[in-house]
């Protein structure tokens, strides 16, 4: 039954092709590791400080005299977090808007929208440390570990796409998607005078990333398409044409033509009928 859970969790991170999974589970699987390495350097009397390794080594610098020894930090810093709550919330933040997402969008826009969010919140976070003169004194000594930046580019995205979309909150009930964006924005600008500015910059850049991408996308630009694998030719003889798909009577021709609609319009642009259709084809 262990192995069957395994087997399940494993296709699911690695082989489903869902990008949400792939990112909790690579997420997940590194903040495990480096639990149990710390824990082992502390049952043994390791006289290392495994989280003190990790930000120095794998930790973005802010200092830019560090950057070019230092060059691939730019990508393992969003994958690296400073304790449970913090891996927690992150998590837990992309799994509720990154279902959302993929509601709506293709994987290989969540792929370019988490990936990018991460890289520009990097370098918010270099930029604003470096360019306001309150941080100027400690640079040297400050770096940032985890991956809210690219976890608000996934919910700012979600939430400038669907912004009317709800979800029921304990205590809150219904929220539109729109006012939690906002709520974790404002905070973040907030948080620029406490100590965790480094994090809150890198924050906004991935925020401005996931705006400014649906912004680009609505007028019929898809970043993302330098992801996109060009089809290779092959000459098919004799075959029976394939016929598309449907969901309950709503072909799949029908819930791509929407889906686009959606990429270039936004949600609320849809008529009664469309949104009844994604909806049944959602059910399938």
């Amino acid at each position: 039954m262990n192995n069957n859970i395994f087997k399940d969790l494993s296709f699911k991170v690695f082989r489903s092709g869902n990008p949400l999974f792939f990112y909790i589970g690579i997420n997940t699987i590194i903040f495990v590791l480096t639990a149990l390495i710390a824990v082992f350097a502390f049952l043994t009397k390791g006289n290392i400080d495994v989280y003190e390794l990790v930000r120095n080594y794998l930790g973005l610098p802010a200092a830019v005299d560090k950057l070019p020894e230092r060059f691939y930090t730019i990508f393992t810093y969003m994958f690296f977090h400073d304790g449970f709550f913090h891996f927690f919330f992150n998590m837990l933040g992309l799994f509720w808007f990154g279902q959302i997402f993929m509601n709506f969008l293709k994987s290989r826009q969540f792929h370019f929208v988490f990936i990018a969010g991460g890289l520009v919140g990097a370098l918010f976070f270099i930029a604003g440390l470096n360019l306001f003169p309150a941080f100027s004194d400690n640079l040297g000594g400050i770096t940032v570990i985890g991956a809210s930046g690219a976890v608000m580019a996934i919910i700012v995205a979600t939430a400038t796409l669907v912004p009317n979309y709800a979800i029921f909150l304990m205590f809150l009930g219904e929220v539109k998607i729109k006012y939690l964006a906002i709520a974790y924005f404002v905070l973040d600008i907030l948080a620029l005078g406490s100590i965790n500015a480094g994090g809150s910059f890198a924050h906004i850049g991935g925020a401005v990333l996931g705006f400014v991408f649906i912004k680009s996308l609505q007028k019929g630009s898809d970043w993302s398409k330098i992801f996109e694998r060009k089809p290779k030719l092959r000459v098919v003889k004799n075959e029976q044409p394939i016929k598309k798909s449907t969901f309950k009577g709503v072909s799949q021709l029908e819930i791509d033509e929407i889906l686009d609609k959606i990429s270039t319009s936004g949600y609320d642009k849809l008529t009664a009928t469309e949104k009844e259709k994604l909806f049944k084809a959602s059910k399938d």
